[in-house]
């Protein structure tokens, strides 16, 4: 299940590994963002990556309300199965798409794989992930702290695996195209430019025009290039995109809807920085030692990274933080590995084929742990 360009690109690699492998059927479902023309109709890439049995659902409305996303996309994916009667639902991350697949498979007694749970950040990303995780049958983790927290959580330990972020498995330099082409899929003609992505934070509504206006006041003062890629869907995001009326003309500014996933990590990896507060100035920018300007509460208690410099939401702050990062000057340590070694859809296939998966059972227990308890 994808809704998001952002999940999709955690999930190809394990789509093409369980294709390749000629053992299993694969079906996507695919919603949210990737039907929406404004930000980019992103299914045609689906599209182009070559797979089969691709479902197209519309799950969302004028307004995008996550609550309302959430029931259409339950009701939409409920006959879905109804008809594909699948063996496993794998569902990624934090979004109400994922929450809704969670909720359908469980109460059809289909086992639900999430993967990247037991992660903390800041606004209702988590609280919805957690919800996913409580709701999932397995869990694919990036790494030992997330596992202990889903551990935390009472979840068993025998249905808890290290996966790694399943994006890593795409990273690596010779897997991705060339930035001359890149830019020229694009018509980018910068030759020094940093990326920029902000997105809504739904807990923050009522000030969300007042910090978008800020990020771009200081990305505008900073003088420099930048690749700006539209925000996600949620609560906020026509705020975001009306303070962005303010690049209109502006030479040194690229505005995208939306980057296929290796186009952008191209970009990712020969820019300069990376400023907003995506999850992939976190996860992945780290990777190729990019520096990141992490603005405000979203990412907050994600993963404390060297690389990583944070920053609050006034443009005054902003802007110092992006002085501050033009000056570093990084050396890959362990860090970049924090989320796994680009192994996971080997790891996946191996759990798949061992008959782990199939033999958990879909009536959950709580587990219930004892501080002097080590795992």
């Amino acid at each position: 299940m994808t809704g998001t360009r952002a999940d999709f690109g955690k999930l190809k690699s394990l789509i093409q590994a369980t294709r390749d492998s000629g053992k299993y059927k694969i079906h996507i479902f695919v919603t949210g963002m990737h039907m929406n023309s404004k930000y980019g109709q992103t299914v045609d890439e689906i599209f182009k990556s070559g797979f089969d049995n691709i479902y197209q659902y519309v799950n969302h409305e004028i307004v995008d309300n996550m609550d309302r996303i959430l029931a259409k996309t339950i009701d939409g994916f409920s006959h879905y199965i109804a008809i594909i009667k699948p063996d496993l639902i794998v569902v990624h991350g934090d979004r109400v798409e994922a929450l809704a697949g969670a909720i359908t498979g469980s109460l059809n007694n289909i086992l639900v794989a999430h993967i990247e749970g037991g992660e903390l950040s800041g606004t209702i990303d988590e609280l919805i992930r957690h919800a996913i995780s409580k709701l999932s049958h397995i869990h694919l983790v990036a790494n030992q702290n997330a596992r202990q927290c889903l551990l935390q959580m009472g979840e068993r330990k025998e249905s808890i695996f290290v996966l790694g972020s399943p994006d890593l498995d795409l990273m690596r330099p010779e897997f991705l195209p060339d930035l001359d082409l890149a830019k020229q899929h694009y018509d980018i003609g910068f030759s020094d430019y940093a990326i920029a992505i902000f997105h809504p934070v739904t807990t923050e509504y009522d000030k969300i025009q007042e910090h978008a206006g800020n990020f771009v006041s200081a990305l505008i003062e900073s003088n420099l290039n930048y690749v700006v890629i539209y925000p996600n869907n949620d609560l906020g995001s026509i705020e975001i995109l009306n303070e962005y009326k303010a690049f209109n003309g502006n030479t040194r500014f690229k505005l995208f809807p939306s980057l296929r996933f290796e186009y952008f990590l191209t970009l990712l990896r020969c820019s300069d920085f990376i400023v907003g507060n995506s999850s992939a100035g976190i996860r992945e920018a780290p990777y190729y030692n990019v520096p990141t300007v992490d603005i405000g509460t979203r990412q907050h208690n994600r993963a404390q990274i060297a690389s990583v410099f944070h920053s609050g939401y006034q443009s005054n702050d902003i802007s110092k933080t992006i002085k501050k990062i033009r000056q570093h000057k990084g050396v890959r340590t362990g860090e970049a590995y924090y989320f796994g070694n680009g192994k996971s859809r080997q790891l996946f296939l191996e759990l798949l084929d061992s008959g782990i998966f199939w033999s958990i059972n879909c009536q959950k227990q709580f587990q219930e742990r004892r501080f002097h308890e080590q795992d």
